[in-house]
């Protein structure tokens, strides 16, 4: 199995009095733990115009990650393709990939939040005609080949990636037709804090996808993120519970948080979330227990995954943080490696 960290967001907790500067510096030095920690990559994760500064720019963050690291693989995950040029992302992260020596990652996906595909002016777009796009536009200039009606006049995406044809193109999904669009199209596929029964049947369909296409699965990555807490003493819920429910409660905020100004909200004192489902978002209890439930997805699966470990959580104290990460890479990552 591989293990990545991540995805990274930048978001700032309403109790955290440090500066966005602070936080986005934290993000780095994370990328570098990850690197000597011996996970196989670091993701960063977008979302535009949020109160707690939710990270909105993703290559930048990864050159600068690239930066930091000699190693590690570099997630940028999810951009939304209808957002962006295609040709400037084509050149953008070409120059990403130049500058990281071939390890960038692009994950796409077609948008999904009212408010951003309205702020970036996506009415009578087709989303995923937009994506499918996308991916053409990236793939014919990665690969050298003359761009001939993307722009007025033809052009070519140079400087070329370092990665001949250029970077993998991930599609990051959850619902069946964009899954299976996944199969087709991309080089992997990103699920997103699913149960092990609901990656399994993900999965599924991708493979069942190939199979009617003629396409042969080897090379592609299933990949899962997943909100994960590894913690000795046992206590491990009570210590993480409502750190991770800020984090899924910001998600639920985000509508009602659009266009509001000034430091995140507190959470409420009631959220209203389930306590049940909140606990099936994320693997959490001691090393061995953290590593049985990951081990799940891939018998689950039937196949090796790439499962990215969630072990960011605004607000958390960063001794309990930093332990955390040094728990998971020391006594959950190798067994991990291990079971596949």
């Amino acid at each position: 199995m591989k293990v990545g960290f991540g995805p990274i967001s930048c978001q700032r907790h309403f109790a955290d009095s440090r500066t966005d500067a602070e936080i986005d510096a934290e993000a780095l030095d994370l990328a570098s733990d990850a690197e000597t920690l011996g996970f196989d990559s670091i993701w960063f994760a977008e979302h535009h115009f949020l109160d707690d500064s939710y990270l909105p720019s993703l290559l930048p963050m990864c050159a600068a990650a690239a930066a930091r690291t000699s190693r590690i693989l570099i997630g940028a995950g999810t951009i939304q393709a209808p957002f962006y040029n295609p040709l400037v992302l084509a050149e953008e992260a070409a120059v990403v990939d130049l500058l990281s020596n071939g390890r960038l990652i692009v994950s796409l996906g077609q948008g999904w939040r009212a408010e951003e595909l309205d702020a970036f002016d996506t009415h009578g777009v087709k989303l995923a005609e937009q994506l499918e796009r996308t991916v053409s536009v990236l793939r014919t200039g990665w690969s050298g080949d003359l761009l001939k009606d993307v722009a007025p006049v033809p052009v070519a995406v140079r400087p070329l990636p370092a990665q001949v044809g250029g970077p993998q193109i991930w599609f990051g999904s959850e619902q069946e037709r964009a899954i299976r669009r996944a199969a087709r199209m991309a080089d992997g596929w990103e699920g997103t804090m699913l149960t092990p029964s609901e990656f399994g049947q993900a999965v599924a369909w991708i493979l069942d996808e190939m199979q009617k296409i003629g396409r042969d699965p080897e090379g592609f990555t299933f990949s899962l993120h997943h909100a994960v807490f590894p913690w000795r003493d046992g206590n491990a819920w009570d210590l993480i519970r409502p750190h991770h429910e800020y984090f899924i409660w910001k998600v639920e905020d985000m509508t009602d948080s659009w266009g509001r100004t000034g430091r995140p909200q507190p959470i409420p004192a009631s959220t209203g979330l389930d306590e049940t489902w909140l606990r099936s978002l994320i693997c959490a209890g001691t090393p061995e227990e953290v590593a049985e439930q990951i081990c799940k997805y891939e018998e689950a699966a039937g196949v090796e995954i790439h499962f990215i470990a969630r072990l960011y959580f605004p607000g958390l104290d960063r001794a309990i943080h930093g332990e955390a990460i040094h728990l998971f890479a020391q006594e959950v990552m190798p067994v991990l490696r291990k079971s596949s």
